[in-house]
């Protein structure tokens, strides 16, 4: 209950994990039917950058801040929308953005003080349902969607307890073999490669569905004690994601990377079709 994304808002995490969250969006919205949006752990939902959090640690700077002018082609839309909407847009905010009239936005989050900052940004806004909820228990509470609408299920929790990674990969196993047909998305940090290979390993044990990760590496994964890259687990992939996906990771570690030994862009298969 410690965690308070304000101190990592925009960072270059962020901009992976939200870049391809809209692509997702995207995807789809390719056909008329409405969707939800389910984001179990969303956070206050927009920070500050010039407030002292972000100040403080200054990751920002080596994100979304090295972004915002000239953005290259394949991110325009991504920060376009960021520009648009001021500071820096957490998940349900961006998500919120994009949603049709036939959309709608689910978001939970735990941590109260997080949770009232959600709650008092979509006040009065029908799109959207805020719930002061468990994310881990809302997977099994709120799906499948009962109005059986398409769904992008986004999980990113924040990783403090340290057997965070096996609980991702438990939650998403009973999520799809609850909602097999809903589109995931799950976030996990890259610091050193036993635990990524280890929630690579109970993914491609549990989940009965294909399953693709993308990765963004700054520098090799080398140092336990830094966040060294990051990726995203995606369930149900939509057509051409890694064919379509390739020129984005490409395009940020462009912007974001500086050179370090290990730096690159991975897209693997954990699941196959």
């Amino acid at each position: 209950m410690n965690y308070r994304h304000a101190y990592h808002a925009g960072n270059f995490a962020d901009c992976f994990k939200h870049a391809l969250l809209l692509h997702l969006i995207a995807a789809l919205q390719r056909k008329a039917g409405g969707i939800m949006v389910l984001d179990t752990h969303a956070g206050a939902g927009a920070y500050d950058l010039t407030a002292d959090p972000a100040i403080r640690t200054g990751e920002a700077a080596r994100g979304i801040l090295r972004l915002l002018d000239d953005p290259p082609p394949p991110l325009a839309g991504y920060v376009g929308l960021v520009r648009t909407l001021g500071g820096y847009p957490g998940s349900p905010v961006l998500a919120r953005a994009r949603l049709r009239a036939q959309d709608r936005l689910v978001c939970c989050e735990l941590h109260p003080e997080e949770h009232a900052a959600l709650r008092a940004r979509f006040a009065g806004d029908r799109q959207v349902g805020v719930h002061w909820r468990d994310g881990w228990e809302a997977l099994g509470a709120l799906l499948p969607p009962r109005d059986r609408s398409r769904a992008l299920v986004l999980i990113d929790p924040p990783y403090e307890a340290p057997d965070e990674s096996a609980r991702l990969a438990a939650g998403l196993v009973r999520a799809v073999a609850r909602f097999p047909t809903g589109l995931f998305a799950a976030w996990y940090p890259v610091k050193h490669l036993a635990p990524v290979r280890a929630l690579h390993a109970a993914v491609a044990n549990g989940v009965r569905r294909p399953v693709l990760a993308a990765e963004l590496a700054l520098r090799a994964p080398l140092d336990p004690s830094r966040l060294n890259g990051c990726g995203l687990l995606v369930v149900n992939p939509p057509f051409r994601f890694a064919v379509e996906t390739g020129p984005l990771l490409s395009a940020l570690l462009a912007r974001l990377g500086d050179g370090e030994p290990g730096e690159g862009t991975g897209m693997r298969t954990i699941v196959p079709p």
